[in-house]
């Protein structure tokens, strides 16, 4: 399905970039698997391993714009270009406005638009001919009450921007991008829902599937179609992977 492609995935040490570099892996795609901690996304490259799969790990934050040039040289490096690029890492800057400092808003915004941003540009020669960009939203832009989610819906929706523009401006190129919008069994939204145990038992029962997605088998999955061939007239669109509980026009 995926064979001879080569993806890079960021902040794919654990939950949901660790699920969806699994998955490309699986369908015969070599991952660079990026991640903050290099221990973590040695974890993920072993594990895929010892799948039979093949995976590089490259330690580096994707608030550095030198990082992510390493990563994509090194990936370019190691295994001779690249074909899919998923922008996964974002820190998340939760709170009621008043509550969030301008350092919180500016982590999100250089983990999450700018990173995806300098990613896309940096691996668009390689992805020129036959490339698939995935970039990850959230449903948080959907919700009625965005008490707490203002910043993280807003950076998110600058994602969604950024992605709409590279569909636009590099389908010529025949480079497709596309971003999903994902309700996953995180360490995230574990550590959130914990915290806000009623809060999350709320937001469960508003999932018509009643239940929350699993990282590899349900969002990595969905990911590594849209990066196949049967997905080749698929670009510029924004797919909730998320029970179907978010409407999205």
């Amino acid at each position: 399905m995926l064979n001879g492609k080569v993806a890079i995935v960021t902040g794919a040490g654990q939950g949901v970039g660790q699920g969806i570099a699994l998955a490309l892996a699986s369908k015969g795609a070599k991952v660079a698997a990026m991640g903050r901690t290099l221990a973590k996304v040695e974890e993920t490259s072993r594990l895929i391993e010892k799948r039979g799969g093949v995976a590089h790990p490259i330690g580096g934050d994707v608030k550095s714009a030198a990082d992510l040039s390493r990563c994509v040289d090194e990936t370019v490096a190691t295994f001779g270009g690249v074909q899919i690029l998923v922008n996964n890492a974002q820190q998340v800057p939760l709170g009621p406005l008043n509550a969030l400092s301008d350092e919180q808003v500016s982590e999100g915004w250089e983990s999450g638009p700018l990173a995806t941003f300098r990613m896309m540009k940096l691996c668009y020669p390689h992805l020129k001919g036959d490339g698939c960009i995935i970039n990850l939203a959230s449903t948080a832009a959907r919700r009625w009450d965005a008490t707490g989610y203002g910043a993280y819906a807003a950076v998110k929706e600058a994602v969604r921007a950024f992605t709409r523009g590279a569909a636009s401006e590099w389908g010529p190129d025949n480079i497709r991008a596309n971003v999903i919008l994902p309700h996953a069994k995180s360490p995230a939204l574990k550590w959130w829902a914990e915290n806000n145990p009623e809060e999350a038992a709320a937001f469960v029962a508003t999932i018509p599937l009643q239940r929350i997605g699993e990282c590899e088998e349900d969002i990595g999955e969905v990911v590594a179609f849209l990066c196949s061939e049967a997905a080749s007239y698929v670009s510029g669109q924004s797919i909730a992977v998320d029970g179907g509980q978010a409407y999205m026009p």
